[in-house]
Formats: C-alpha cells, structure tokens, sequence
C-alpha cells in the first residue's frame, strides 16, 4: 500500500494577510502538510514604501521580498487565479505565458487582497494612473521625471505650466504620501533645470471629505496638512474630479486645470475574483465568522481586504481594510488551520489597535503610536522604527538607502522599464506582464 499523500493546503496571494500565513504554517505545519502559496509575482510587496519608490528615494527591489526565499518549505506556483471550483476543490490558474493549470486542496486561504477603486467619472480609466504595486510607482517616477524634462525642452509657458502641475485625488494614507514626497522629489529635480527657474511645480491633492486622512485624529490630520501647505500642496478638500482629459481635469468645483498628470488613490475594492467564487460576500468581501472560516465551507478560509472579517470592537461592523488587521488575521488563520492538524486550539480573531503612521518625506511624519499623537522628527522616528520592524527582509539594505539619502542628492532618470499600457488603472494589482510566445 502506497505512502498516504499529505493534506494540501492552498493560499491565494501573498500580500500581508496571505504572505504572513505562509510564513506561520510554514512554521506550525512542518511536515503535516503541504503549503502551496499562488501568486502573480514572486514577492511579497511592502507596500507603504511605495511612495519612496516613486520619489527616487528606495530600489523597487527593497520593498520586494522573494517568496522562495522568504518561504522555506513553500511551493510557489507563478500565476493568477481565475476560478475556483468549490465542490471539486480545485483552484485555476494562468502562468504569465498563459499557459492553464489547477491545483487541489484540503484547505484554502483566500487572501487576494484588493484593487484600485474606480468610479464612475469620465476620462479617469483612461487618463488617470493609479498607485498599488511596483509598475506602478515606477512609471509615476519616470513619469515625473519626463514631464518636468518635456517642461524644459519647450518655449511655451502654458505646456510648461501644465507638464509641471501634478493631480493627486485621495487624501488617505497613500495620496498623502504621494503628494508630500512627489513635492520634495519634483523639487530635487527642478534644480538640475535652470530654464524651468519661473516655473514652479504645483502638487494638488484632492478629496471629497473634510480634512487630509479623515480615519485618523484631528490633530494628526491637521499636522499633515500643514506640512503639505508649507511644501506649496494646494490641498482641496469637498473636491473630486469632474471629468478627465488627456490636457488635464475638470473639477467639481468648477473649473479646469491643465495637466498630464492624473495620480488616482482614492481608495481599493476587493479583488473581483472573490465575487467569482459563488460565496456570500459582503461588499465585495468574502463573509466569514469569527474564525476566519466560511459558514458552511469550513475547509475554506479568508482574510485581509478580502474577507469581511466580524470586529468585536465594533459590534455588527467588520474590520477595516488595513495592513495591520492583514497580518494578524493571516497569523490567526494559519493558527487556526493548524491547529486542524493538532497544533494548538482554533481562537476567534481578536485585535488591538496599534496606531497608524504616514511619512510625509523629508523629516517630517504624522503618527499615533498606541494613541499618542506625535508629529515632526519624534513620528518620523516611529514611523522608520515601525517600517524596519514589519519589513520580513531587506531592513539593511533600506537602512543603508535612508542614511544615502540624508547624505546625498537623490538620483533623478527615466529608466523607461515601465511604459503607460502597461499599468491601466482599471487592472488588478500588480501582475507579471504576459510574455509572448
């Protein structure tokens, strides 16, 4: 009689939520069973560095960790899943040279995060460029690099004016972000352009709410607007895109402004793929209990952006779609999936807010460790603090790029690796381009 197969348990993306139940299983599941992580990419994107990315201040490869490396004991299989088959328990996949396969399981982990967050605006899907993976923040780098150059080679100060005006829509964490370092980096790079010296760069940063990062306290938020104002952001809060065109943008509040510029962070929804499943969802979210688990299907499990996961902080909500409640909800799925397998006891998912933190470049951050409100250098020290200490790898080599920084001029080139087809706004997040054939 044959050797009995190990239970196979599969996991559907590798952000924070899946990556991190990798890594627990790995380590609670050795030789129980089998961990088969998919996954478009080979890396765990980290991604609140993005916007350093973008600024010329990180090498995209910091913010990526190698899943073979980083997951012993993890079979990874390249590929985007395009269907699952509940009854059956199969999972189905295409590699970046499209080529199809499936892979069964015994348990799953749905942990496929989110995309870009479109609505119905004329013109945005076209013209505007969103932020969620590497791709991304290297066309926007190269992007602003090339407009400011085009701003140079041209005698006419309307073209000038307009390649040097950039539009941020989203004033959360990452459309801040985005702003504060895109002020600082097109401010580095004007002065290698001493024609461009009449010409200043103008960063608007737009949002239907009230105030700048409205989840956060009023006095963290009102920090980071100042910050911005004093780097000449023009923060327009009630204010959204009205229509986009290939010149510029009209606004809700009237008027047009000239620009080739679109940079859309408004927000994310839950990857489409969870809807194609043919579960309850919620939102877009994949409804399950307290567990993690799906009523009904106990053998499937989801978490991070994916899953509508009960709060017990909030009674009758589910959690928000953050990176802290990613993490700790893949260590509990992986906790609660081992203990399947004899290790441990199943737990409901529990959590304490630990704070926020949103770096505005230079030295200045807004953060609220534990509550505490901070702003200035003391929060960009937590900020950094807490970045190297969720970082999985990679914590010297970014180091080592901060301490660069502080001492020398950034770098300022296209590089040309990422062109504009390449990174719709209406895409899922970060896929491996097809390779033809």
């Amino acid at each position: 009689m044959g050797a009995m197969m190990p239970a196979r348990i599969v996991i559907v993306g590798a952000g924070f939520a899946g990556f991190t139940a990798a890594r627990t299983l790995a380590r609670l599941a050795r030789g129980r069973a089998e961990i088969v992580m998919i996954n478009p990419t080979d890396y765990f994107l980290y991604v609140p560095l993005l916007p350093e990315v973008a600024a010329g201040l990180l090498d995209p490869r910091r913010v990526a960790v190698s899943l073979p490396a980083a997951l012993p004991g993890v079979r990874t299989i390249l590929g985007a899943v395009d269907g699952i088959d509940v009854d059956a328990r199969k999972v189905k996949y295409t590699d970046p040279e499209e080529g199809h396969g499936e892979v069964g399981y015994d348990r799953l982990v749905l942990a496929v995060g989110s995309v870009n967050k479109l609505l119905p605006i004329p013109g945005v899907a076209e013209h505007a460029h969103g932020f969620r993976g590497i791709p991304e923040a290297l066309y926007l780098r190269d992007h602003v690099v090339r407009q400011i150059e085009l701003a140079d080679a041209t005698d006419d100060l309307a073209e000038r004016e307009a390649r040097c005006t950039f539009i941020v829509v989203g004033a959360g964490y990452t459309g801040v972000e985005v702003a504060a370092h895109g002020a600082l980096f097109t401010e580095s790079i004007m002065r290698n352009h001493p024609r461009l010296r009449d010409v200043s760069p103008r960063w608007l940063l737009l949002d239907v709410a009230d105030r700048v990062l409205p989840g956060l306290d009023e006095r963290l938020s009102r920090a980071a607007e100042r910050v911005l104002r004093r780097r000449g952001v023009e923060v327009l809060m009630g204010t959204s895109v009205k229509e986009a065109t290939l010149d510029g943008a009209w606004l809700t509040g009237g008027g047009f402004v000239p620009s080739r510029s679109l940079i859309w962070c408004v927000g994310v929804q839950p990857d489409p793929l969870v809807e194609g499943v043919g579960l309850e969802t919620a939102k877009g979210r994949l409804v399950v209990d307290e567990y993690l688990q799906v009523p009904g299907h106990p053998e499937i499990y989801a978490c991070g952006d994916a899953a509508a996961v009960p709060d017990p902080n909030r009674p009758g909500e589910v959690t928000p779609m953050t990176a802290q409640h990613a993490v700790r909800q893949g260590t509990q799925v992986a906790r609660n999936i081992a203990a399947a397998y004899g290790a441990g006891e199943m737990r409901p998912y529990r959590h304490r807010e630990l704070g926020f933190v949103v770096d505005l470049g230079g030295t200045q951050a807004a953060a609220n460790p534990l509550g505490v409100p901070l702003s200035g250098l003391p929060a960009k020290a937590v900020t950094r603090g807490y970045h190297l200490l969720s970082l999985p790898r990679n914590r010297s080599r970014i180091a080592m790029d901060w301490l660069q920084n502080a001492l020398m001029h950034r770098q300022s080139v296209q590089l040309g690796l990422v062109r504009s087809p390449i990174v719709p706004l209406d895409t899922a997040a970060p896929e491996l381009p097809v390779i033809p054939h």
